[in-house]
């Protein structure tokens, strides 16, 4: 940590009580690592997710009834015939419009205001901080008590948005067993089950839904079937940070083969029917 200069705020670790040591920092190791690989991770994710948004095809597969979770619900006029899955509630969209914009907010919103995001973006993008004994590049901080942090409360509310999208993918994943043959099962039925079942470990391991499920109680004993939920939710939360990873990779990884199938560039490989 090196000592305040001119430019720099005289509080914090450059206040005058403070020791006055002239390097940046005495870590020797590479601290600075995991802050850039989650740089890397989140803006890969980011950058595949808007470029498919607007891509406007190659979703869905009307031989096995496999959709893309990017575009589900597919409710505009403008989806591909046997992709609206709800049926069609809204006309066709002009192309700077992306055909999941009703679940793509959301998602990013319940995504952005998870606990392990916030600390990911937080320690990645803000530095605040970038690593133990590494000097924010601020003064003050309020936590998330102004705008626009304090916009992270609303994270309780979309996680029942969450819940109910997951629940959606669940349906499509359903779906998808049966193909206009009859019941069939493909490599991209796997990808969807998979797919959906790390969607529920994440969104099951959030804080808020353990909030939900016992955060309320003041006596175990007296509510085992909701103590009992709340173990388990417990569990998942204690791996909260691999899944949130996970279902990023597998989010990318589904729309990306489902895209490939679609686009005829490769064949699902069909186990029945």
């Amino acid at each position: 940590m090196s000592a305040p200069t001119a430019n720099r705020p005289a509080s914090g670790v450059f206040s005058a009580t403070r020791a006055q040591i002239s390097q940046r920092t005495l870590r020797a190791d590479r601290w600075w690592s995991a802050p850039m690989w989650t740089d890397i991770g989140l803006a890969a994710f980011i950058i595949y997710a808007t470029i498919r948004a607007f891509w406007g095809s190659a979703y869905w597969v009307p031989e096995y009834h496999y959709l893309t979770p990017f575009y589900s619900p597919c409710i505009s006029a403008s989806c591909v015939e046997g992709s609206s899955h709800l049926g069609v509630w809204l006309p066709e969209f002009p192309r700077w419009i992306p055909l999941g914009m009703l679940v793509l907010p959301f998602l990013l919103a319940f995504r952005l205001t998870c606990y392990y995001y916030r600390k990911a973006y937080y320690r990645s993008v803000w530095l605040s901080p970038a690593g133990c004994a590494v000097p924010e590049p601020r003064a003050g901080y309020t936590g998330e008590t102004r705008l626009p942090l304090i916009i992270q409360n609303s994270h309780r509310y979309f996680f029942y948005v969450a819940s109910l999208l997951a629940l959606l993918n669940t349906y499509d994943a359903i779906v998808a067993f049966h193909s206009p043959k009859g019941f069939g099962f493909g490599l991209g039925n796997v990808i969807l089950v998979v797919n959906v079942l790390l969607l529920w470990a994440y969104t099951g391991g959030c804080h808020s839904c353990r909030h939900a499920t016992g955060g309320r109680l003041k006596h175990f004993s007296k509510h085992p079937i909701r103590y009992w939920i709340w173990t388990q939710v417990s569990q998942l939360n204690t791996r909260h940070m691999q899944f949130a990873w996970t279902t990023l990779a597998t989010l990318a990884f589904t729309d990306f083969y489902i895209a490939l199938v679609a686009s005829g560039t490769i064949s699902d490989l069909r186990f029945i029917n």
